[in-house]
């Protein structure tokens, strides 16, 4: 399972380095001006949002190989927009596909890498995002040099679309068949459980502070050469330099926190926010490149831990049967910030300049640091670090708390009940069930029960 996300993130980052350097060189084989290929952007959205939903129920109704459809359809769809994008209504169907497969395989592929860092009891999330910024900075590298090498548009998606299905055809030998049940079992076959509405607040909750993080990421990603160019006066060389420091900052951090245990999820999530404000309050100030570049370097350290430490929170806390629509919800909102992070770097680059825009994205970092203790007590979800029967991942072993025997050595009770349900279980012990697991009571003392 682990090597499973590793190579989901690993393609889907391998296609979009390939598309990030691939824009110019689209736009100029479609005709189209400006303004148009703005318009053609706004399909991948328009795209992704819907299918995003849908795929969190595919998942959790037909299981993980889902994953491995929808990573090899990216590739299949990437290369046929890149084939076909000689107008600019080709290119909007194109990229309207783009975003529905692209949105899918986002949620599959971080409900993979959340079953794996369940199994495997450490931490496996954040390194598999690690890869996927690795991967985008490589293919951008190697995009680059075949558009040197006067090569077709195309060629790059061609790789990307083979590596795709093969990485499919591996994913469907090795990710599990069926529908994972609460102790890790297989039940191929089985139906999705319902999925109320309450059920859905916690990762609602979660997702507002995925998109706070990644409207700060993405704010950082897109309009970092700009600034660079129009306020510091860099060369256009030197200014296509700030986003290549950004991606491999964010790179190197999510490799070098992946080590740490879940015990310390709302410290990082802290850190990360202070740390993303303060880069982004010195890019503001900045009155040299070299100066804005280590701001962005602590901008990208700090956003770099935020979204996969939140999957990880929503990973280590919901039943199996529900893992596809949780991580769904969370990564739809989230994807709202991502969409809407530069367009709020616009709104204020207009009304105060572009120093004044740095300090309105750090303003995001700063909500993001007064929120998440709140919005994590609320969510049920208030001790990232905590899993849902009271004890850390670590002393869990990374097991279910179907996997494991009660101290007088009866069996854990089972997930089976209907949500909102409870039942007895013998000697006392009640059973309660939530949107965010399970729960044993058993002879809790007053006031020691976990909000849910």
């Amino acid at each position: 399972m682990t090597a499973s996300a590793f190579v989901t993130f690993a393609v889907f980052g391998s296609f979009w380095g390939v598309w990030g350097a691939s824009v110019p060189r689209v736009q100029h084989q479609a005709g189209i001006s400006d303004g148009q290929l703005g318009f053609a952007l706004l399909f991948v959205g328009a795209g992704a949002l819907p299918a995003m939903l849908l795929a969190g129920r595919a998942l959790d109704r037909w299981g993980l190989q889902v994953a491995a459809l929808l990573i090899g359809a990216l590739g299949v769809v990437g290369a046929g927009m890149a084939l076909t994008a000689v107008n600019l209504a080709n290119l909007c169907v194109g990229l309207a596909l783009v975003g529905a497969t692209s949105g899918a395989a986002d949620v599959a592929e971080n409900a993979v890498a959340g079953r794996a860092e369940k199994i495997a009891g450490r931490p496996i999330i954040t390194r598999a995002h690690g890869f996927f910024s690795s991967l985008v900075v490589l293919a951008s590298l190697a995009t680059g040099l075949a558009s040197a090498a006067s090569l077709p548009l195309a060629v790059p998606f061609i790789a990307v679309a083979v590596l795709a299905l093969v990485a499919g055809a591996s994913l469907l030998k090795t990710l599990p068949v069926g529908v994972a049940a609460q102790g890790h079992e297989r039940v191929a076959g089985s139906g999705s459980a319902p999925f109320a509405r309450p059920e859905m607040v916690p990762f609602l909750l979660i997702g507002v502070l995925g998109a706070l993080a990644f409207a700060s990421e993405n704010a950082h990603q897109s309009w970092s050469a700009v600034f660079a160019q129009d306020e510091l006066h860099s060369g256009a060389g030197l200014s296509a330099v700030a986003p290549a420091v950004f991606a491999g900052t964010v790179a190197i951090t999510r490799f070098a926190t992946s080590g740490l245990a879940p015990v310390h999820a709302r410290t990082v999530l802290l850190a990360g926010a202070l740390a993303a404000a303060a880069g982004a309050a010195l890019i503001a100030a900045a009155p040299t490149l070299v100066i804005a570049g280590l701001g962005l370097a602590v901008a990208a350290a700090g956003t770099a831990v935020l979204f996969p430490t939140l999957v990880g929170v929503v990973s280590r806390n919901v039943d199996e049967s529900r893992r596809g629509r949780a991580t769904s919800v969370v990564t739809t909102v989230s994807y709202l910030g991502f969409l809407l992070g530069p367009v709020y770097v616009g709104l204020w680059a207009d009304a105060l300049g572009l120093r004044g825009a740095m300090l309105a994205v750090a303003a995001l970092a700063v909500g993001l640091f007064v929120l998440a203790p709140a919005l994590l007590r609320l969510s049920g979800l208030g001790d990232p670090g905590r899993r849902s029967d009271g004890r850390s991942d670590e002393a869990a072993g990374g097991r279910d708390p179907g996997d494991r025997n009660r101290s007088d050595g009866r069996p854990a009770p089972t997930c089976g009940d209907a949500p909102g349900s409870t039942r007895r279980t013998g000697r006392g012990s009640l059973l309660i069930r939530s949107a965010t697991g399970c729960l044993d009571s058993h002879r809790r003392r007053p006031g020691s029960e976990r909000a849910f």
